[in-house]
């Protein structure tokens, strides 16, 4: 018989089994137990100086590396520190499981010592969570999140373990299998909409690959190069997809949006097709939707049902793994093209020539001078100290633009970036994550001097552990980003922007022990990057950047991709070349205005801790209002009958609705709705698309390696 385990060890037995080499945390009253089993256990925990930067370590660690990052803090403000690195993974779907200390279960909801509601304020930032109050839940719980964390759209899950629970003891019996009936996984795509994609494809005279962050996620990179050299397209990169194509592929145009290049937004404007591949259809990159790719056809493909259809009208909505549809559309690709590919050729070779010619016409240079360094010289400098295969972890605001401009990158999991969310103080923790991760690669943190000084404690981590990161600082002596709009959108009064106050490099390295120095003059910026990387150890740089430089090409709020700004002293077709403000009453097209309308569901609902609070934050957040609800056990022991009636904006309502869908502890979803004409079927609630998801067998833990292909389940 096994011998007993403390709640602590079964955790750490359990993160072992998962693979997990490194804990990024800070310690405290509540995880005590945690840090004592620590303390002679084979995970090595890696101390951080705040909590929000362990996350970011945590999702720097996941995103070099592809596996989950794992981060661990104490209760009440270690537990809220956490948020704000949480909801960025959220929003950019990286797998993160964090380890939370609460008080014990006797005193919860007494207001006791450091106790904070971590369940319930991690609930709109995680993917899902748990409180564990069993010693006994503890196993199948850790194993559940890894699971959720790694499989389907990635993302954070949060596991809030109390005191009492991790110095009980139990026997550990470990969970070989995760049974979870609310959660749908698909990973091929449906057969039906890969032909009619093939024949979109084929019809088209131009078709333009859009593809997302969801390629790196997906370690789809290999097929997505295939797929482009078959069709001969251009592709665009989104911010967060940067090196799923190389940029050295002739097809590879540039980043689009609001700071894309004009071949990036002309190609968007004017394709026939788009092939969305892994991508939201996010504001930075639509600008105003109804001009948004006005003349396209849409293929997307996502493994996000709730993604479909949530901001562009889709012609062959792909629910799946985009690496296993990526192959299924290259076999019948392949398998076509001898009598397909005639049928438009003429015109998508014409179509490809157009856009590289835009591409060289239009390219984004800026000519260095010889008296300031400019933010656009360093990045050309960066990317030629790098030549593509160097880890760069960004910061937030306009280097992290002007790096997504120039330095170019020729594999994924290089170019690591708080892209939804905009953390300022993410660079410099990603980095310390990505560097444990790959201790073989060549780490650059590249941050502004504003996000650089929410994160300086991190230094004495770098130092404490020695890491050889490379800190550049962009030094421009303001919020960057948010004096460039201060000053062409409002008047150019700028209000709290300003950083006087800069501590001298030289020393403040110094006090850790680190080297540093400070850049100023143009000359001496290259062979200051070069010496740097040819250091051992770490280094700090402070580059002082010429302060009033904006970031071009812009697309201003509320205006399409064609009415973007190059830059002010050059013209070109189709672009608009002052900086106009749209009013907030123009974003909206008058088409997209629609009238209140009532939706009534019932929902299959596990009766489990949190369920309900998932589902009311999802209607919350969609802005829908609530007509009528009731909630009755089910038939089945555990589940919940619940009735809902919804009110308000139809499109709020389906949002709400396929996210709802979507929650782990949400078993069925059925609509009951009245329309004009007579009633709805009781139907099960099929994606925007029209595309039910199949109910996958029970799932089993992911673990690396475990399938034939080497890869974890989607």
């Amino acid at each position: 018989m096994a011998a007993q385990m403390t709640g602590a060890e079964i955790l750490l037995e359990c993160l072992a089994r998962e693979g997990v080499e490194h804990i990024f945390g800070y310690p405290g009253g509540a995880t005590l137990p945690v840090y004592e089993a620590l303390y002679d256990h084979g995970i090595r925990h890696v101390l951080m100086r705040h909590e929000e930067n362990a996350c970011f370590a945590a999702e720097g660690y996941a995103c070099a590396s592809g596996r989950v990052g794992v981060c661990c803090a104490t209760s009440g403000p270690g537990a809220t520190n956490l948020m704000t690195g949480l909801a960025n993974a959220h929003m950019d779907s990286i797998p993160v499981v964090a380890i939370t200390g609460q008080v014990s279960t006797k005193v919860l909801g007494t207001t006791a010592f450091q106790e904070a509601d971590t369940f319930g304020i991690s609930l709109p930032c995680t993917k899902h969570n748990y409180q564990v109050r069993k010693i006994e839940d503890l196993p199948r719980v850790i194993h559940e999140a890894f699971l959720l964390a790694s499989t389907g759209r990635r993302g954070p899950v949060l596991v809030d373990i109390p005191k009492d629970v991790q110095l009980g003891k139990a026997r550990y019996v470990p969970c070989e299998e995760v049974h979870l009936p609310g959660y749908k996984v698909l990973v091929d795509g449906d057969p039906a909409q890969i032909a009619q994609a093939i024949q979109l494809i084929w019809a088209s005279e131009r078709p333009l690959v859009y593809a997302g962050g969801g390629i790196v996620s997906a370690d789809a990179a290999a097929e997505l190069r295939e797929f482009v050299g078959i069709l001969d397209a251009p592709t665009v990169c989104t911010l967060m997809g940067l090196g799923g194509l190389p940029a050295e592929d002739p097809n590879f145009v540039s980043m689009p949006g609001m700071h894309g290049t004009y071949a990036a937004n002309m190609g968007l404007t004017h394709a026939d097709l788009l092939i969305a591949l892994g991508v939201r259809f996010d504001d930075r990159v639509t600008g105003k939707l109804s001009g948004f790719a006005p003349h396209a056809k849409v293929i997307h493909v996502d493994i996000d049902p709730a993604e479909i259809g949530k901001n562009r009208k889709v012609e062959a909505p792909i629910v799946g793994d985009l690496r296993s549809v990526l192959q299924q559309l290259n076999h019948l690709l392949r398998e076509t093209s001898p009598l397909s590919a005639r049928r438009r050729g003429k015109e998508r070779h014409a179509w490809s020539t157009q856009v590289r010619g835009w591409k060289a016409e239009y390219p984004l240079v800026s000519k260095p001078s010889e008296d300031v360094i400019k933010p656009q010289h360093l990045m050309t400098e960066i990317d030629r100290l790098t030549a593509g295969s160097t880890i760069v972890c960004c910061d937030v605001g306009q280097h992290q633009m002007w790096a997504a401009q120039f330095i170019r990158f020729y594999a994924p999991r290089l170019w690591i970036n708080s892209g939804g969310l905009g953390s300022m103080g993410f660079g410099l923790p990603a980095a310390i994550g990505a560097q444990i991760a790959r201790p073989d690669k060549l780490i650059l943190a590249l941050v502004g001097d504003g996000g650089f000084q929410m994160s300086i404690p991190e230094l004495a981590t770098i130092a404490n552990y020695g890491l050889p990161i490379k800190v550049v600082v962009v030094n421009n002596g303001h919020l960057g980003m948010v004096r460039q709009w201060q000053e062409l959108f409002h008047g150019n009064r700028l209000s709290a922007v300003r950083l006087d106050t800069f501590p001298e490099v030289s020393q403040l390295a110094g006090a850790y022990g680190l080297r540093g120095r400070t850049v100023a003059k143009p000359e001496e910026l290259a062979p200051a990057l070069q010496e740097a990387a040819n250091q051992s150890g770490p280094c700090l740089l402070n580059v002082q950047v010429a302060p009033f430089e904006n970031v071009y090409p812009m697309v201003p709020t509320g205006a399409a991709l064609h009415e973007m700004v190059l830059e002010p002293s050059l013209d070109a077709p189709g672009s608009t070349m002052r900086a106009r403000h749209v009013p907030a009453a123009a974003q909206k097209a008058p088409e997209e205005a629609l009238s209140n309308t009532r939706r009534m569901f019932a929902l299959q609902v596990q009766d489990a801790p949190g369920a309900l609070q998932r589902i009311l934050g999802v209607i919350t957040v969609q802005g829908c209002g609530i007509r009528s609800l009731s909630v009755r056990q089910g038939t089945k022991p555990g589940v919940l009958k619940v009735t809902l009636a919804l009110e308000g904006d139809e499109i709020a309502i389906l949002r709400a609705v396929q996210q709802i869908s979507k929650l782990v502890n949400v078993l069925e979803v059925l609509d009951f709705s009245r329309r004009k004409g007579g009633a709805r079927p009781k139907t099960q609630l099929a994606s925007p698309s029209g595309l039910a998801e199949r109910d996958e067998p029970r799932l089993r833990r992911a673990r690396r390696g475990s399938e034939e292909s080497g890869r974890k389940p989607q």
